[in-house]
């Protein structure tokens, strides 16, 4: 009996001095077989786990496993293309002949106010303007015109496309060949034309008088690029649903109202991305006008890609050149510039 009330005894002072000492808490098991000791264990386990899964997902991302494809020839076209405009633009605000070391140490835009006060540069920026503007505009109406006719399910459509396009896959140098034998004053086609018709009096020297010097190279390149224009508007047309035409007619609607309100309206697109094509090659005019006339155009055909050429590889006047160059270039920006930004905030880009 002694014995059993000792035990008793011995028992609750061993449970008591277990309960005064601090307990340490047991790990708690998971569901997935781990064991978490407190919350912050759960914290860090959860923020290694994200850090984790987000280089995981890193690393089986499109952009890493694409990155050997498209990587290298992109730092090739930022080296070799905006590289070389950024260097182009340094040149410009030196006063670099040509030969020796380019000098950084002085640099300011002398040689943009030279071209303030050059008159032939005065002369190559309205001339670059007038070409710009109306061979975009004429080729744009005619390849419209064209177009509407080609639309109406001729016999000969296919054939006709075709040859119509066909300046198109001409280069310049062909073009500006063929073009001066046409306007040739002595046996060109187009003075023997006038001359079977009995119009001697219209026969001109058509690329030395410096009247109508540009009009002939805006006609010539309208002939060229007119064809593309009339693919792209019939491609605009066969995507307007007849039941527009038929709803028009029904209304009462002319012809040329029905193309003037309601077809027209709708090939805003064709006609955008139509003239920044156009406007991108008038400003590449430069195989044209080069084989025709060499590096002297005249100040009536004078335009500034001629005239860069003409004061950088003729001149040695490589700076003056590169203004020349910068000033194309912001004229090329301002057109692509604007397109770019309408075809981001339509989601096309």
């Amino acid at each position: 009996m002694a014995s059993r009330i000792f035990a008793a005894l011995t028992r609750d002072e061993g449970s008591s001095d277990t309960d005064e000492s601090p307990r340490r808490e047991e790990p708690s098991v998971r569901t997935d077989g781990g064991t978490v000791t407190d919350g912050a264990s759960d914290a860090t386990t959860a923020a290694v786990g994200d850090d984790a899964s987000a280089l995981g997902r890193l690393r089986r991302s499109r952009f890493l496993e694409s990155l050997p494809f498209w990587g290298p020839p992109a730092l090739l076209v930022f080296f070799f293309v905006y590289g070389a405009i950024a260097w182009n633009f340094v040149i410009s605000l030196t006063g670099w002949e040509g030969l020796g070391s380019p000098d950084y140490s002085s640099l300011s835009t002398e040689m943009y106010a030279r071209l303030l006060s050059d008159p032939s540069f005065t002369a190559a920026f309205r001339n670059t303007l007038v070409l710009l503007l109306a061979f975009t505009v004429l080729s744009l109406i005619l390849g419209l015109l064209v177009a509407i006719l080609v639309d109406q399910k001729i016999r000969i459509e296919n054939t006709f496309r075709t040859i119509y396009l066909l300046p198109m896959s001409l280069s310049f140098v062909v073009t500006a060949i063929f073009w001066s034998w046409m306007y040739n004053p002595t046996n060109g086609l187009i003075n023997e034309a006038l001359r079977g018709v009995g119009l001697d009096a219209f026969t001109q020297a058509w690329l030395a008088d410096p009247q109508f010097k540009l009009a002939a190279i805006i006609f010539a390149l309208m002939w060229q690029f007119s064809g593309y224009c009339m693919v792209v508007y019939l491609a605009g047309l066969r995507a307007i649903p007849e039941s527009q035409y038929e709803a028009a007619r029904i209304d009462g609607a002319s012809t040329i109202k029905l193309y003037w309100r309601v077809i027209i309206p709708q090939l805003r697109a064709s006609t955008m991305s139509a003239a920044v094509v156009l406007v991108v090659f008038a400003l590449k005019a430069f195989d044209f006008l080069f084989v025709l006339f060499g590096v002297n155009p005249g100040q009536s055909a004078d335009i500034l890609s001629v005239m860069m050429y003409r004061v950088a590889f003729d001149r040695i006047q490589w700076a003056y050149g590169s203004a020349v160059a910068m000033v194309l270039f912001a004229m090329t920006l301002g057109v692509i510039g604007p397109y770019l930004y309408v075809q981001y905030r339509r989601g096309e880009l």
